[in-house]
């Protein structure tokens, strides 16, 4: 019986296919859907909560003046 690694028993077990391993980095959280939503738009949040307080600020401090 062979001695061989942890790893190499687990590297042999996990890919089956032999183009696997160079398909991984697709699985990496880096590539996911929801990190690349989160980071499409990197100023959208500030934004979208300033825009917000502007708004909020106009309606209730400033005075209403018809035109």
């Amino acid at each position: 019986m062979l001695n061989k690694s942890h790893v190499e028993t687990q590297v042999k077990t996990v890919y089956h296919d032999p183009w696997a391993r160079r398909e991984a980095w697709r699985k990496s959280p880096i590539f996911s859907k929801t990190s690349n939503i989160r980071t499409m738009f990197p100023g959208l949040g500030i934004a979208t909560v300033a825009f917000a307080a502007y708004c909020t600020y106009e309606h209730f401090v400033l005075d209403k003046k018809s035109h």
